[in-house]
């Protein structure tokens, strides 16, 4: 596996997911369990792709036009 394959591959914590939407941990939970937000479980803890968390914002990006 090429590093770049790797890197496109990563798991993002919760409070990492977090910290890049700007939220708390509690809404990002809230994303999983209602399923907008796919994560992945490991033990007791969730991760979520990096590609994952990149097509959520995508979907929800507003596109304003000029009036």
């Amino acid at each position: 596996m090429t590093e770049q394959a790797f890197v496109a591959r990563a798991l993002l914590t919760v409070a990492e997911v977090a910290t890049v939407m700007r939220v708390s941990n509690m809404t990002v939970y809230r994303l999983i369990k209602l399923g907008e937000l796919p994560a992945v479980r490991v033990g007791k803890s969730y991760r979520i792709r990096q590609g994952d968390l990149e097509a959520y914002l995508e979907s929800r990006s507003v596109h304003v036009e000029d009036a």
